[in-house]
């Protein structure tokens, strides 16, 4: 049996975060991970880790979201992005793919949508960055 989307990799995983300074120092200064960039209107802390990234968002920030209290959620990349045949081939499975946004990933910016699994848990698809 064929598979319907190619997964490339990891894109990353976004973590709400209660204490901050204690989840930074422990992701670069025990991990390794590399501050990529804060987005200061969110509260949001992008760091490096390897061809990936993990997001650290407060997590008063997102507390109208649903899933796990520590995950907000997390983002596969699509190897063949095509939204179209992506969404005729999410309808034929029964998921319900939200719309397609321009989102910041471990490679740039480009288009992605969120789906949820059948736990409840938020996974973003995440197409090539612009211009790739």
């Amino acid at each position: 049996m064929t598979a319907a989307i190619t997964i490339a990799g990891l894109d990353h995983v976004v973590l709400r975060v209660r204490n901050r300074g204690a989840m930074l120092d422990f992701y670069t200064n025990v991990l390794g991970c590399v501050p990529e960039r804060r987005v200061d209107e969110i509260g949001l802390d992008q760091l490096g880790a390897g061809t990936a990234l993990i997001d650290l968002i407060a997590a008063d920030d997102t507390a109208d979201r649903n899933g796990p209290p520590n995950m907000d959620h997390f983002c596969l990349r699509v190897a063949d992005w095509d939204e179209v045949a992506l969404r005729r081939h999410l309808e034929s499975k029964g998921i319900d793919a939200g719309p397609v946004e321009r989102r910041y990933g471990a490679e740039g910016s480009g288009p992605s949508i969120y789906i949820t699994d059948p736990e409840g848990n938020v996974v973003e698809l995440k197409g090539p960055p612009d211009g790739a």
